[in-house]
């Protein structure tokens, strides 16, 4: 166990080391808070945070209009920095070194998946300042920030662990990325088909969904232990996958 742990470890800061010296990681990062700058801008200061019959919107609605846009920023992020762990192993065939090794597959996507997560929780950190100049003018509660982030960062960690599945399914980054983002976004159309089709299908649907219905509560500042589950137990799942297919292709 101690020698998976550090296998895990080793993995993890060559990942993290090549986020950080890689344009990649500072392309997404500049992306993410640009877009995210900007929506907050609209949304706080622009035509879009006047409210209905022109009344100002509620610095509660603020915060939760920037972490309702700041989540689908996140999901994106996530498929971009998830997609070229395992793939481009294969296409440098540096990912042969690892697989003849005495390291697991499950320490190194274990690895890789720590290492991408810890950087994606860089960039929502870095994020941070636009709810807090709602405080300049207005009052929200610290713990409604503290619960959206840590929805931020699960969902992040939940799309991650799908591009993990996406990445070791295929060599090729451009394949990878289309399989995690029609992933992605079908487990984010479970809500508003949820609300087309009727129960039992409804409930089924909603209970899936990435979003909507389990997002909603970290929006709010409200949190449920059963959305902290589901988004534990979808990370869990599609690690678990990428984990096998992993194991499979070993011995092609």
């Amino acid at each position: 166990m101690a020698l998976g742990l550090g296998s895990t470890g080793i993995i993890f800061r060559r990942e993290f080391n090549a986020y950080v010296r890689s344009p990649m990681g500072y392309i997404v990062a500049a992306v993410v808070l640009l877009i995210d700058g900007i929506l907050f801008y609209a949304n706080a200061l622009g035509p879009n945070a006047l409210g209905p019959a022109g009344s100002e919107l509620l610095s509660g609605q603020v915060l939760e209009g920037f972490l309702y846009f700041a989540s689908g920023m996140t999901a994106i992020a996530a498929v971009a920095l998830s997609i070229r762990l395992v793939a481009e192993e294969r296409q440098t065939g540096t990912l042969l070194l690892l697989d003849t090794s005495p390291v697991r597959d499950w320490e190194i996507l274990l690895g890789k998946f720590l290492s991408a997560l810890a950087f994606l929780s860089l960039i929502t950190v870095a994020t941070l300042y636009m709810p807090l100049l709602i405080l300049v003018n207005g009052k929200i509660a610290i713990g409604h920030i503290a619960v959206g982030y840590l929805g931020l960062t699960l969902l992040g960690g939940a799309v991650l662990a799908i591009g993990m599945l996406a990445t070791a399914l295929t060599r090729h980054q451009l394949v990878a990325a289309a399989v995690a983002s029609v992933i992605t976004g079908t487990l984010f159309l479970f809500m508003p088909l949820a609300e087309i089709v009727g129960p039992p299908f409804s409930r089924f649907f909603a209970a899936l969904t990435i979003h909507g219905r389990h997002w909603a509560g970290f929006q709010d500042g409200i949190l449920h232990l059963r959305d902290v589950v589901y988004y534990l137990a979808m990370t869990y799942f599609f690690l678990f996958a990428a984990t096998k297919v992993m194991e499979a292709k070993r011995w092609e």
